[in-house]
């Protein structure tokens, strides 16, 4: 079974030997682990079953320097997928940018900083060779592509578009442009327009894979799984009495923004500025429940929930500390053992060794610095 990999229709290389070999029940426990919800389970087995590289895809809108969350957190998951088999687009919404007002509406500025972002991808370590960039703008001169938008329209409501404006950062009943109650309907159009099997993306984004959903059973259309992993907490994290599981939309309030200084730890940031972000954040003692330290942990910091975790410790604060994964962790901090000083440097280590990569290729690579430094000096409107 040995030979060089094959390569798809769209010059993206399909997965190494190791994928051939790995059954689909791995493949459906692999994208099961990155995910807070999976929907359905039953029909991303079906999904791996019928076709060995279903296209996976996720959609952002270019508009500011990158957090951690569209950094590290998107590479990884990325990764998982394509150890999966699956061929994944990384979508540019540049128009979507455009409507939502980000970057005063320049459409300049939102496609410099669309090329600064695939740096920002490049250097945190995914292979662009095996996964396709798209830009909106291209799928938009196509007049199939406004056919489908009416279709998509056609089969919705106003009312159920009004109620998944939240997927833009909006709130419900907030007013919106009508520009901007396009927005749902041309993201639904996209995973069709693109042939998508599984929608790979933040939790916040429920609302418009559910719509999807709903149209493809109007239309008998492929219906799109949705695999929703969980938003990254910002620095303010969620304060103890606060429920926010099951309602998305208040989760949105407390996740990471790169709008929002005070909630982000950047791409850029150095080790100086990573140790006082993560010095200052939330961090109860005892408290796991809305703790960013833990999320990150989770999402981003750990190779695996397996993975072993020595923290050094002076003796008169107790030595070196050891968890044998994340649930013994979880568990030793509840019991006190472990403080939160100490829990939030072992966290400013590990993502100081993540970002310094990212942070050394803009420094040392002029036309990614140049992109840099040009969207740095955007103005960020919300």
């Amino acid at each position: 079974m040995g030979g060089a990999s094959p390569i798809a229709a769209d010059n993206t290389y399909i997965p190494i030997r190791a994928i051939r070999l790995m059954d689909v029940e791995t493949k459906v426990a692999m994208v099961r682990d990155l995910a807070e919800e999976v929907v359905t389970e039953a029909e991303l087995r079906a999904v791996f079953e019928n076709d060995a590289h279903p296209i996976a895809y996720d959609g952002f809108e270019p508009s500011g320097i990158a957090p951690i969350h569209f950094g590290l957190q998107r590479a990884r998951n990325v990764k998982k997928m394509l150890e999966c088999g699956v061929k994944f687009k990384l979508y540019l919404a540049d128009y979507f940018a455009f409507i939502n007002n980000k970057l005063d509406g320049d459409l300049d500025h939102i496609r410099t900083a669309g090329k600064y972002f695939a740096e920002i991808w490049k250097a945190s370590g995914l292979d662009t060779d095996r996964v396709e960039i798209v830009w909106a703008k291209d799928l938009m001169e196509s007049l199939d592509y406004w056919d489908r938008v009416m279709k998509v329209g056609k089969a919705t409501t106003l009312e159920r578009v009004k109620r998944a404006i939240t997927i833009m950062g909006r709130k419900e009943g907030e007013a919106v442009s009508a520009a901007q109650l396009f927005y749902p309907v041309m993201q639904v159009t996209d995973i069709f327009h693109m042939d998508v099997s599984i929608c790979e993306m933040g939790m916040d984004q429920r609302k418009a894979n559910m719509l999807a959903r709903e149209v493809a059973d109007k239309y008998k259309w492929r219906k799109p799984v949705a695999v929703h992993h969980s938003l990254m907490l910002g620095l303010q994290g969620i304060p103890q009495g606060v429920d926010v599981k099951g309602d998305s939309d208040s989760a949105m309030e407390y996740k990471m923004s790169k709008s929002n200084p005070n909630s982000a730890i950047y791409m850029h940031d150095t080790e100086e500025q990573i140790r006082k972000k993560v010095s200052g954040a939330y961090c109860p003692e005892r408290v796991v429940e809305g703790n960013p330290m833990f999320n990150w942990l989770r999402l981003v910091i750990l190779k695996d929930m397996h993975e072993g975790i020595v923290i050094e410790r002076p003796e008169r604060f107790g030595g070196r500390f050891e968890a044998s994964g994340y649930a013994e962790l979880v568990r030793l901090y509840q019991e006190g053992r472990l403080h939160p000083a100490d829990l939030k440097g072992y966290v400013a280590a590990r993502l100081e060794e993540q970002i310094r990569p990212v942070r050394e290729h803009f420094e040392k690579n002029a036309h990614a610095r140049e992109l840099y430094e040009a969207v740095k000096g955007y103005r960020i409107t919300k």
